[in-house]
């Protein structure tokens, strides 16, 4: 699996990078050894690089992943996390995370929002902790849209000092939204951005912020390549869901245009969302979540694997004519 260097770090990435929401039971649970099989499977396919966060599931994520990662050698993998939530303990726990974070694991702990210089260097030492881990690669500030002022006046300059002095390897931030992300890019000193499902087969918004980035020598990674489970699949169900939520009748439409195109050339709708997101310069890295061995091993194969051009011309003109 090819691997790419993070804008002007000497951090590199693989192509398809192991999200690792899923192993912290998202939305549901998933036993140790399904989350250790899931990852093996993953590094078997050729996967190095693993983006992991406090919030999922409320550390679980983070020490699931150093459990399966201990023994490997350190200079073969890469490793991100995030920061920006606190977790501490619950004063009122009902037993279970699900309806506050959207993880089946019992709601001992909190997640305080803390953008500060202090709370980065907190959170690191905790995540440091829970993975086992003398050193994270790659650390991203997690979801600041209410923060955005925080994050840029205190938690990335802590960050950029930490990469300074040669704790991390490269710093940026992962969120959902363009728009914060362009600001960050233009405001901040950044390796990387982390994007999730703006930059997919149905929703290309990012264009603006992967053009900013590519211009100022920043890296992408794409993550959530599959819009929630919309195009995870080689025909999206009527009850498929897109951006945490069912998907709207002109978004499955699309979807499924996409998916007759892609069976008429011979591949698969998730295939081709897997490797649409690396076609573009800037990005280094599609993080794609998985729960499964089966999920790692289809979605390695489809990393290294891309498709004739013939295929993205068919698909490029469903998208032109759907949303042109």
């Amino acid at each position: 699996m090819i691997a790419r260097r993070l804008g002007r770090t000497s951090v590199q990435v693989s192509a398809l990078g192991f999200g690792a929401a899923p192993i912290g039971n998202l939305y549901s649970p998933l036993g140790d050894d399904e989350a250790r099989a899931t990852i093996d499977a993953a590094w078997d396919g050729g996967v190095r690089y693993f983006d992991t966060a406090p919030h999922y599931g409320l550390g679980l994520s983070e020490r699931r992943l150093g459990a399966a990662l201990v023994g490997r050698p350190r200079t073969e993998f890469t490793v991100s996390t995030k920061v920006g939530r606190l977790l501490e303990p619950n004063p009122a726990p009902t037993g279970s995370d699900l309806a506050a974070g959207g993880f089946a694991v019992p709601d001992t702990l909190v997640r305080r929002p803390d953008y500060s210089g202090d709370g980065v260097r907190r959170s690191l030492e905790a995540s440091l902790r829970r993975l086992g881990l003398d050193r994270i690669d790659i650390v991203y500030v997690h979801d600041p849209d209410d923060h955005l002022d925080a994050a840029l006046g205190e938690a990335l300059p802590a960050l950029a000092e930490l990469r300074d002095q040669g704790v991390v390897g490269a710093i940026g931030a992962g969120m959902n939204s363009v728009a914060p992300l362009l600001r960050i890019v233009t405001e901040a000193d950044v390796d990387a951005v982390m994007v999730a499902g703006r930059w997919t087969l149905v929703d290309r918004t990012a264009g603006p912020l992967l053009d900013a980035c590519a211009e100022r020598g920043v890296s992408v990674v794409a993550a959530a390549p599959f819009n929630s489970g919309l195009l995870a699949r080689p025909w999206p169900p009527d009850d498929a869901y897109f951006d945490y939520g069912p998907a709207p009748a002109p978004v499955l439409r699309h979807a499924r245009a996409l998916a007759r195109a892609c069976e008429l050339q011979g591949v698969t709708l998730p295939h081709a969302a897997t490797r649409f997101p690396l076609r573009h310069p800037a990005v280094a890295s599609v993080v794609a979540g998985v729960r499964s061995p089966a999920q790692a091993e289809s979605a390695a194969a489809w990393a290294t694997t891309d498709l004739p051009e013939d295929t993205w011309r068919a698909l490029t003109t469903i998208t032109e004519g759907l949303t042109g």
